[in-house]
């Protein structure tokens, strides 16, 4: 009776350990101010221990999480870096600005501002659209006289959302990955899930916002490329969304033509997300670089800051794949597997409400993810849900209440220099809509997908 009982008890004993090892990431992270791959490196080596994994399997474990998340992520994300880099030091970026100004007119600045976001997000990279796209909200704001919080936070909402949601940002890249879902599938379904989220978090709720008192920093103000250095419109449009484009098209040809083996190998290929970000960034060194007037030497140099850009985030990555492999090797993964199959919780809700707190927790949306991916992917199986839908589901609740242990918080609230309650009732609310707009939007597609 004793052994059973001890047996029937230690399914909890493992997932109290797995909680306590979330909880001291979390303290490295935000109270240590720990690296965040140091924190991963520590706490998988401390989890692998207390789980039981023994002491000549630890590395083991290490280098094959390192290996099978990298392995097929370190392409696109590299890849992806170069590609948005190119975009905004091209004039690409202000350009399509431009374009969608003139289209929308004053009275629809917030809208035209919004789809800039969209458009741009989706080759860059979360803090490097923050950064570049930005300067180009304060040129709006000084040129119309309007206020700077109403004006900019579509842009950012939209910048937001596709960091969450869609492919080829590293999280929900990495998401895909680990549960052995479609990159292409995953980028449909979340452009139908992304626009409502971006709306609702954009122009409609940041018409509630019009009396926020902000003044840009002057160190902000953008230096412009004169108009006559820009590429063209149709080249701006379309090599930014030259990822999109290829992934949507390898996606939707299967349905639309006869397929035969070589057919299929063929659509394989060149649908394989390495492969279509490598095409993209080749047609962008000509159309953003060469055909410019750009030296080869000046688009690599382009090329090599985008490197640097996305560093930490790879090391993140990397991290967040060795706390997974562990939970994997030391079998308590199946423990929860086992006790989840009891809860009453729908499995898309469960994905969405720990990478909610973990965000809320930790602070990153990418660590987020790749944590609750890494506790959600192994029980996959078990759960009878649609892999692509968690990784919405998941890329939803990553996003969840941004506030002060969020560098997104600060960069919004120096950037437009706020006071803390002020970027509370803004940036922290507009997060949550667009956290809670995507678990709507994900569970509604459940039901016909």
């Amino acid at each position: 009776m004793l052994q059973l009982q001890i047996t029937t008890l230690q399914p909890y004993q493992h997932i109290l350990t797995v909680l306590l090892c979330i909880l001291l990431l979390i303290l490295l992270i935000t109270w240590g101010k720990c690296n965040p791959f140091l924190a991963f490196l520590i706490v998988s080596i401390l989890a692998a221990w207390w789980l039981g994994i023994p002491v000549n399997k630890i590395n083991q474990s290490i280098q094959k999480g390192i290996g099978d998340t990298l392995g097929s992520l370190t392409i696109i994300i590299m890849l992806g870096a170069m590609l948005g880099k190119l975009v905004v030091e091209s004039g690409a970026a202000q350009k399509i600005t431009s374009v969608l100004m003139k289209a929308f007119g004053e009275k629809y600045i917030q809208w035209a501002l919004m789809i800039t976001g969209f458009v741009a997000g989706i080759p860059l990279f979360y803090n490097v659209g923050f950064v570049l796209m930005v300067p180009l909200i304060f040129s709006v704001v000084y040129q119309f006289k309007l206020p700077a919080v109403y004006i900019g936070l579509p842009m950012l909402a939209a910048l937001s959302v596709t960091h969450g949601f869609l492919p080829p940002h590293p999280s929900p890249t990495a998401l895909a990955g680990q549960f052995h879902a479609s990159l292409g599938l995953t980028l449909l379904y979340g452009l139908v899930v992304a626009i409502p989220a971006i709306i609702v978090a954009g122009p409609v709720f940041a018409s509630t916002l019009k009396k926020i008192p902000s003044q840009p920093l002057q160190t902000f103000r953008p230096k412009s490329i004169p108009e006559k250095q820009l590429p063209g419109t149709f080249n701006s449009f379309i090599t930014s969304l030259l990822p999109v484009i290829l992934l949507a098209l390898t996606t939707v040809l299967p349905y639309l033509v006869s397929t035969n083996e070589t057919n299929n190998t063929l659509l394989a290929f060149f649908g394989d997300a390495n492969i279509v970000m490598l095409l993209a960034l080749l047609a962008s060194i000509f159309t953003l670089g060469i055909a410019q007037g750009k030296s080869m030497k000046a688009v690599m140099d382009v090329f090599g800051e985008a490197v640097k850009d996305v560093a930490l985030i790879v090391l993140i990555v990397a991290g967040a794949g060795i706390l997974k492999q562990v939970f994997v090797d030391s079998g308590v993964s199946g423990e929860i597997a086992g006790l989840l199959k009891g809860w009453a919780i729908h499995p898309l809700v469960l994905g969405w409400l720990i990478a909610a707190i973990i965000r809320v927790c930790i602070g990153s949306a990418t660590v987020a993810g790749l944590t609750t991916a890494g506790i959600i992917a192994p029980v996959m199986p078990q759960l009878n849900v649609d892999p692509n839908l968690m990784v919405l589901s998941i890329g939803a609740g990553s996003l969840m209440l941004s506030h002060v242990n969020d560098s997104g918080f600060w960069m919004y609230k120096e950037y437009f220099n706020l006071s803390i309650r002020d970027t509370l009732r803004s940036w922290s609310v507009m997060e949550t809509i667009v956290g809670i707009m995507g678990l709507i939007g994900v569970l509604l597609l459940d039901l016909v997908v």
